[in-house]
């Protein structure tokens, strides 16, 4: 079963419907405007054979903001595979901010990992992504990733990484480091800096390569709300 986050503004109180799967979602106080929600592993994660799914969906004028309690650790799978997928939809307005913790991919763990995300015009995501290959002192396992965004049907994003062992140490990679930490932003764009690639279209990706998570200098700001602007952009 999959994991979904429903919400849908109303002028009352705005709507949350939460269904739990291999993560446990669970509400947490909000101001008025904003849905926060949380997290929680149900079970032990992740193992070979997990199929975990998370589903997003947001309509209206409302601010979701989801929180990890914890990292997620693959473990070793022994020749098995596992797959962590997120779909997102938002409409109407909706905005998201999710900063994920970090994902760590331990030895002879093999992952697929992907990210879709459908938006309509005036909406935003904001999006944290920390990819840990392996515990401290070991060399991590396979971690494979798919992200693909569109704006109005049009695409704003695609990108495929190949994080396994024999391709990511590659100097046009990851060269010598093990953490990638990744802030993706959609229908917004980032200030510009050294370490930020504005797409075409509306945003923007800043990356930090790390040897240790800890060390890295992303911190992505607290974005209220922004105006979003139209156009397509690949990387």
């Amino acid at each position: 079963m999959s994991t979904r986050i429903e919400v849908v503004a109303d002028p009352v109180r705005d709507r949350c419907l939460l269904t739990t799967g291999h993560l446990a979602p669970r509400q947490l106080p909000g101001r008025p405007g904003v849905v926060r929600v949380a997290l929680v592993a149900a079970g032990a994660l992740l193992l070979a054979g997990d199929d975990v799914r998370i589903e997003v969906v947001v309509a209206g004028a409302v601010r979701l903001e989801i929180l990890e309690t914890a990292g997620t650790v693959a473990y070793g799978m022994r020749g098995g595979t596992a797959r962590w997928d997120v779909d997102i939809r938002l409409t109407d307005g909706a905005s998201l901010q999710w900063y994920a913790e970090p994902f760590v991919v331990a030895a002879d763990a093999d992952v697929t990992r992907t990210t879709t995300a459908h938006l309509t015009t005036g909406c935003t995501a904001e999006l944290r992504e920390s990819l840990v290959l392996g515990r401290h002192g070991e060399q991590g396992g396979t971690l494979r990733t798919t992200t693909r965004a569109w704006l109005d049907d049009e695409p704003l994003l695609a990108e495929d990484l190949d994080l396994s062992p024999t391709t990511r140490t590659g100097w046009a990679v990851l060269g010598p480091h093990r953490c990638l930490d990744t802030l993706t932003t959609l229908g917004f764009r980032l200030p510009t800096a050294p370490d930020t690639l504005q797409l075409e279209g509306t945003g923007s990706i800043s990356r930090c390569l790390v040897s240790e998570q800890h060390q890295s200098a992303l911190n992505p700001p607290a974005v209220e709300c922004h105006t979003a602007e139209q156009g397509v952009g690949h990387t």
